[in-house]
């Protein structure tokens, strides 16, 4: 993808699109152009935990959920669904929206130094910034989801030197949902959540900055989200190249693939818009897996057009 921001650079946006071969380069280009354009540099702000191990992208019936990722598979996620007052089960958080929520609730709470974070007005902004429609689908899926994150159970467990180090929790420790909703009321659009206290405070320890500008391009597609947020947690921290396999991969971020030669061809096209929305990242694609190497962060350390969410105070 160094080569589409490359082309950018020495063309001209409008010239290097007319060089797209398809639509994923379309969409590349596309991404690679709002990203290298943007000069505000506002910042979200997400679990690193999400980092190395992440949520279903599609809806699954189980009930329990759980992942390893990491360098050795040093962290895993279980998360566990609610349930209703009949015992009825609310179901696992999943796919792009889910994410995004996660994102705004995080964002917020580290922008003010508080674990109530308000909803309403600020999340439709925030989810209208990202390309969701308040109406239609895409308000089911979004209330669908809120009430997913709002009751679900999850466990982080982080492999040590003589143990494992147990972290239990909920995403939302006290949400409001009504028996029913207007037109101007959708259920998880009440004035505040409050954020679970053992996550607000283990999001404190481990804020990982995101830019925004990036998070925009890759709203719509889950994997290309947890693939950005990976190498945004990786590669500026690294000090030689380091090769990444496919089995690891497959291991972190193959949920929902049969088989490792079907995620490696699947992971393609959401790696190279990862990579797009990157300006920064050197990686090559290899028959192995990946090679990271040694890169800028994607949000600089000090801007001056940065929102009131800047590197320096995280």
């Amino acid at each position: 993808m160094g080569e589409v921001h490359q082309l950018i650079s020495t063309y001209g946006a409008a010239e290097a699109k007319k060089m797209a071969d398809s639509k994923l380069e379309r969409q590349c280009f596309e991404a690679a152009e709002a990203v290298m354009g943007d000069d505000r540099f506002d910042l979200n702000v997400l679990h690193s935990g999400f980092a190395m191990t992440g949520l279903p992208h599609k809806s699954i019936k189980d009930l329990v959920w759980e992942r390893a990722g990491g360098q050795d598979n040093e962290v895993t996620l279980l998360i566990e669904s609610g349930h209703w007052q009949d015992k009825r089960p609310v179901g696992i958080p999943y796919g792009s929206i889910a994410r995004l929520i996660l994102i705004y609730l995080s964002s917020e709470a580290i922008a003010n130094n508080s674990q109530v974070v308000e909803l309403g007005t600020n999340m439709k902004s925030f989810l209208g910034r990202m390309g969701i429609s308040p109406g239609g689908k895409s308000r089911q899926i979004v209330k669908d989801q809120s009430q997913r994150l709002s009751m679900c159970n999850l466990t982080f467990f982080t492999k040590r030197n003589r143990g494992t180090l147990v972290n239990k929790g909920q995403f939302v420790k006290n949400a409001f949902i009504p028996d029913a909703e207007t037109d101007n009321q959708p259920s998880f659009w009440q004035p505040t959540v409050e954020l679970d206290d053992a996550f607000f405070q283990s999001l404190k320890d481990h804020p990982l900055p995101l830019r925004e500008a990036a998070i925009r391009q890759l709203s719509g597609r889950s994997m290309a989200l947890d693939l950005y947020v990976f190498l945004s947690y990786r590669l500026h921290v690294l000090t030689k190249p380091t090769p990444v396999s496919w089995a690891a991969l497959y291991q972190q971020f193959g949920a929902g693939f049969a088989k490792q030669w079907v995620f490696v061809q699947g992971i393609k096209a959401p790696l190279n818009l990862a990579l797009a929305a990157y300006p920064e990242a050197n990686v090559d694609i290899t028959e192995k897996g990946l090679i990271l190497h040694p890169s800028e962060s994607p949000v600089p350390k000090v801007h001056p057009r940065a929102g009131r969410l800047k590197l320096t105070s995280l």
